[in-house]
């Protein structure tokens, strides 16, 4: 039996946010929980920013005549072409120059700031101080500017520098150069270096002695059952910090830091802790399938006493043999939004020309499927891996909107073979679903047909979430290497589990907006299934996120087609529901973006098809 919560290394004032990840998913269990404290390093900073002004007629004829004439006029050169006395002339030619617009001698030319500015119909202003702060993260070996100043707190927990040698890789702020300063200052959001706007920064220096701020962080390490695999996490509150906890399992991992010396966790303990939760959570699998079996056993009974099951909600019926691949066809065919497959191998004798058109079938009317496979601890480990010709057939079956609508990979570590449709019908038992020979001579094979709600959910809950944490895993992937192949799989997976609302949760965390007509897509085919409702919160929250996007976006076309169909969708089933989303906000971002023509109207609009 595993450690009780009350005996992990655990602080007291941790234990509901343990109870909290454990909660997320059955396979989760926490070991240890610590606090720490770790230092920020703060500087005070001041930026000049320099923006643009209109040019007047006579800074716009002499930039002109300084680019054009050949050779370059001087002051009074160009005073006698305008006919105009000299002091005039000279008089904004050194506005000009104390503007770094013109070059500081005679004769008169132009700079290549002068010339940006000048190409964008502007003069620069003269410079003014903005003053801000500058934190350098040592665990996530960021700089980030903000303009609030960080307070001074005592934290009274145990230094994480302690325990972890952390190597600052952060430059002195006063030995960045000018164009790192510009970048880390986009990077924070702040709009004082805007460049496309002509707004830059041009000088900066820091006003004060660096000072160290306290920082309380929260450190978990987790045991995944069903990845078989031991996490560190950090986390600033409920806030997953991902770049520190990364940093943590490398140092782990090459022995540089101790679970021992930060939780007193010891390895043994580890593997005792791995041991028993592993044991528990096969306990549950098989006495969860052994639940179906006593279920399939009492309807069998039930039906060779002719007993009337007229007002039995659900059934367990054990199928033989022949019986059980038509009713996984029969049960494939009657999918509406959803089909979750489990089968430690995948052959081309089942993924032929017939089961290949029958998932079409099914992407067409708006059903997802994800399908997991491996049986070994690791994946190359696998005898009889997946060839790459049947992974390439099944992920070439799209949906209506052109998204993979088959979603396969390996998970692994499983001898669980199950079909799970639409949350209402679990198929179970000995048969390979993805890998038998094609051929249906009798091997004594059974298999489960189970549709008792409790039963189903329950088989299904531990089957999504494997695929939910594979969709987790290649959104991480994603994020780290900018892989927006990566972030459309993710997203499918999640929109196939009916999770559209953590899939716009991502993106919008992420700030990855070119991903949002990707989701629109993957909520078409939730709407298309009837089972993403048109009032929900997500449309809103997409809406929401207009004003955010730039007419000038690259994605923008494929926004206004994604908008254009998803509002339509919806308007199809309720159209009052359309009109609800189009508010007056929300019609003006749709006429800016030109999602919506000035001549149309929002009831015209929903009714278009166009």
């Amino acid at each position: 039996m595993f450690l009780a919560s009350s005996a992990k290394p655990i602080d007291d004032n941790l234990k509901n946010l343990v109870d909290e990840i454990e909660a997320q998913s059955l396979s989760l269990s926490v070991l240890a929980a610590r606090q720490f404290r770790y230092s920020l390093r703060q500087t005070p900073i001041e930026v000049n920013i320099k923006e643009p002004r209109q040019f007047n007629v006579l800074e716009e004829f002499i930039i002109r005549a300084a680019i054009e004439f050949q050779p370059p006029p001087t002051e009074d050169e160009l005073a006698s072409v305008l006919g105009l006395d000299s002091v005039f002339i000279k008089t904004t030619t050194a506005t000009l120059r104390s503007l770094q617009t013109l070059s500081a001698t005679s004769p008169i030319t132009v700079t290549s700031e002068g010339r940006s500015f000048y190409e964008k119909g502007s003069v620069p202003q003269p410079p003014y101080p903005v003053q801000f702060n500058a934190i350098t993260d040592p665990l996530s070996d960021k700089i980030t500017f903000q303009s609030e100043l960080l307070s001074e707190t005592v934290i009274n927990f145990p230094d994480l520098a302690d325990f972890i040698n952390i190597d600052n890789k952060i430059a002195d702020i006063s030995i960045l150069t000018l164009e790192e300063i510009q970048k880390n200052i986009q990077a924070s959001g702040l709009a004082l270096h805007v460049p496309e706007e002509g707004k830059i920064v041009t000088s900066y220096k820091v006003l004060t002695p660096t000072q160290k701020i306290w920082k309380k962080i929260s450190l978990f390490v987790i045991f995944d059952a069903l990845e078989d695999k031991l996490s560190i996490q950090i986390r600033n509150g409920k806030q997953i910090l991902e770049s520190a906890s990364n940093l943590l399992e490398v140092l782990h991992s090459e022995g540089k830091i101790s679970l021992q010396a930060l939780c007193k966790l010891s390895t043994e303990t580890i593997n005792f802790e791995r041991e028993a939760i592993l044991k528990q959570k096969n306990t549950e699998i098989e006495a969860r399938l052994e639940n179906i079996r006593q279920k399939a056993l009492e309807n069998a009974t039930k039906a060779r006493e002719k007993v009337d099951n007229s007002t039995v909600v659900g059934e367990a019926i054990q199928l033989r043999d022949g019986q059980i691949s038509q009713a996984f066809s029969e049960v494939l065919n009657s999918a509406k939004n959803q089909v979750l497959i489990y089968s430690p191998w995948v052959n081309q004798a089942v993924v032929n020309e017939k089961f290949l058109t029958l998932l079409q079938k099914l992407a067409n009317r708006g059903v997802w499927i994800l399908i997991g496979h491996g049986i070994a601890r690791r994946e190359e480990d696998e005898d009889k891996p997946i060839t790459l010709e049947i992974e390439k057939k099944l992920r070439a079956i799209k949906t209506p909107d052109g998204l993979p609508c088959v979603q396969i990979f390996w998970l692994g570590d499983s001898h669980v073979k199950e079909v799970i449709v639409d949350h209402k019908i679990h198929l179970c038992g000995s048969h390979n679903w993805l890998s038998y020979r094609g051929d249906y001579l009798p091997r004594g094979e059974s298999v489960y047909k189970v549709t008792i709600l409790h039963q189903v959910q329950e088989a299904y809950k531990f089957l999504a979430n494997r695929f939910q944490n594979y969709a987790q895993k290649l959104w991480e992937n994603a994020i780290e290497n900018r892989d927006s192949k990566l972030a459309v799989e993710s997203l499918c997976v999640w929109g196939a589990l009916g999770m559209e609302d953590i899939a716009l949760q991502k993106i919008q965390q992420n700030n990855w907006l070119e991903l949002l007509p990707v989701w629109l897509n993957v909520a078409l085919q939730g709407l298309r299934s009837k089972n993403l409702p048109g009032d929900s919160a997500s449309f809103k929250t997409a809406l929401l996120l207009l004003n955010q996007v730039s007419i000038e976006e690259a994605f923008v076309e494929l926004l206004q087609q994604g908008w254009r169909k998803v509002i339509r969708a919806i308007a199809i089933n309720n159209p009052q529901t359309a009109l609800n989303l189009l508010s007056d906000e929300v019609w003006a971002e749709f006429l800016r973006l030109n999602i919506a023509q000035e001549s149309d109207s929002p009831a015209d609009f929903i009714l278009s098809r166009d």
